[in-house]
């Protein structure tokens, strides 16, 4: 099967990407958390605290502050225990008990795992992984990267004045042994997600971040001693201080650029020994075609990507009211997210309240990266659209939310509850209890054209990161989101019409007042 026709049915035809009968072991499932085997652990405070209403730090942090970094971003936060009676599969399971974390994943499998490089008191510099499991620190690498880590960046970023970095990595297995194929798509998502949480919660520590789509991949996945053929880092963002070095951060000009197989010739290799649970760890030839497709061996120049503003007629244009800008506790906010499934329940949403949702999810959602840059004025590679139902004193119909005039343009009128319901292969959402069914939209091409192959995990990414502010706001005003990949995408995009536009619906995110299901719930955190 040729790459293109992978992602041909990633996005329009999920059937073919895993086989006819295939049936799940769900006996010999892997862990939602990578285990390091005999390497130096630093353990992290439990005593997390339980509120973050944002700060401006002054000082570097300390090992106790990057603990509760860390566990706001990635940690255990929930035990959950359901049996849900609404679906087969799960039934055959018995309880269903699962561990929760505050950014989203499918099926909470969570397929990404963190790393960080870290130069602050009370811990030897270095790189570690964030042991999620035992809520402490793994050394893998002792000693100062900042030269490497630069070079891997292509010299485009201010190392002296980082404190230290994040890598995000996908870990195949981990979701392919449930959704196999079609697990490639969902990675790049929950990547998102976890970044977007990232962001959010780097705000609140006062830290400056930025995410780097693009580096050299060998040499990363050298320093942190991990396989390809089993996981790859997806993004790096670097920690400061001073927000002052993004400004400047995508210069092209460099004293020195290097091959991802030069780099790697100066550092060397270690393995490490690690813990999955599986017995029988299938082969996905398809997923590593794809990483080793989207790898980067050398950056010569960074792309500037322009995507074209939407425009869509003039007929109808539904002005909302300004609102003030949300002020909350990310971590309460966190907490109370939660992802209804037979729970949606209908209710009127105000002009209001639709008015903050789709203003505070993209404002945001603005953030720096290394594609746009410091352009400010860069239009958004994903946007959002949106059927509406029962919203007070607009008509139902479905709509492209304009964010720079802060309107909603008409595309068709009508209800489409029941188009969207038959869309969905699963009867796990009642959409016709939905006031909100979001659709995140981006580039047809999946920025194939521009980035090649590594564009498709880009975008899957920054749908992912508009995902999770959607459903922060959401929690914000009281409303439930659940974002779902089991719709159909040309439906969607014929009802919005975005074949004109070069667009296609890249995820599903109903949102709307709920119920909570019968379920046993508990805090994880001292």
């Amino acid at each position: 099967m040729s790459l293109e026709v992978f992602l041909y049915n990633l996005h329009y035809d999920i059937d073919k990407t895993k086989p006819s009968g295939m049936a799940v072991d769900w006996e010999d499932g892997p862990l939602a958390y990578k285990l390091y085997r005999g390497l130096p652990v630093v353990p992290l405070s439990p005593e997390v605290p339980l509120t973050l209403e944002g700060s401006e730090a002054k000082l570097l942090p300390d090992l106790r502050q990057m603990g509760h970094f860390l566990w706001h971003v990635f940690g255990l936060t929930q035990l959950s225990q359901a049996v849900l009676a609404s679906n087969s599969m799960m039934q055959s399971m018995g309880l269903l008990q699962l561990y929760r974390r505050f950014a989203p994943s499918g099926g909470a499998l969570y397929p990404n795992e963190l790393y960080v490089y870290l130069k602050i008191e009370d811990l030897p510099a270095g790189v570690y992984h964030y042991d999620v499991a035992h809520h402490r620190l793994v050394l893998l690498r002792e000693g100062d990267f900042d030269s490497y880590l630069a070079q891997v960046l292509g010299n485009r970023y201010d190392e002296s004045a980082c404190f230290g970095a994040v890598f995000v990595s996908s870990m195949f297995w981990k979701n392919f042994f449930k959704y196999n194929n079609f697990s490639y798509r969902l990675q790049g998502l929950d990547a998102g997600a976890l970044i977007g949480q990232l962001l959010e919660v780097a705000k609140r520590f006062g830290f400056a971040s930025g995410v780097y789509f693009r580096f050299l991949d060998r040499a990363v996945n050298h320093l942190l001693g991990v396989s390809e053929q089993e996981e790859s880092v997806y993004a790096v963002i670097p920690l400061s201080l001073d927000p002052g070095i993004y400004r400047v951060a995508n210069s092209d000009e460099s004293e020195e650029m290097v091959s991802a197989t030069e780099l790697c010739r100066r550092l060397k290799a270690v393995q490490h020994d690690h813990y999955v649970r599986s017995r029988r760890v299938k082969e996905f030839p398809m997923l590593i075609r794809m990483n080793e497709a989207s790898l980067l061996e050398s950056l010569p120049s960074i792309p500037r990507i322009r995507e074209e503003k939407i425009v869509h007629g003039e007929d109808s244009v539904v002005a909302l009211p300004r609102m003030k800008r949300l002020v909350y506790d990310l971590a309460s906010v966190s907490r109370k997210r939660y992802s209804p499934d037979s729970d949606f329940m209908m209710s009127k949403v105000s002009q209001e309240q639709l008015a903050l949702l789709l203003q505070e999810t993209t404002a945001s959602f603005k953030y720096w990266n290394d594609i746009d840059g410091g352009d400010e004025n860069s239009v958004p590679r994903v946007s959002l659209y949106v059927c509406l139902y029962n919203v007070d004193g607009i008509p139902a119909g479905a709509y492209h939310y304009d964010s720079a005039a802060h309107a909603l343009r008409l595309i068709r009128n009508g209800d489409y509850r029941l188009q969207l319901q038959r869309g969905m292969p699963s009867d796990n959402v009642n959409l016709f209890q939905v006031p909100l069914c979001f659709h995140i939209a981006g580039s047809r091409d999946h920025l194939t054209s521009t980035m090649g192959y590594r564009g498709y995990r880009i975008q899957q990414m920054e749908a992912g990161m508009l995902v999770q502010r959607l459903l922060l706001t959401a929690s914000t005003i009281g409303l439930g989101g659940h974002p779902l990949l089991g719709f159909d995408a040309r439906l969607c995009d014929e009802i919005y019409k975005m074949n004109s536009q070069g667009l296609t619906s890249l995820i599903q995110v109903p949102v709307g007042s709920y119920r909570h299901s019968p379920r046993l719930t508990g805090g994880l955190h001292g």
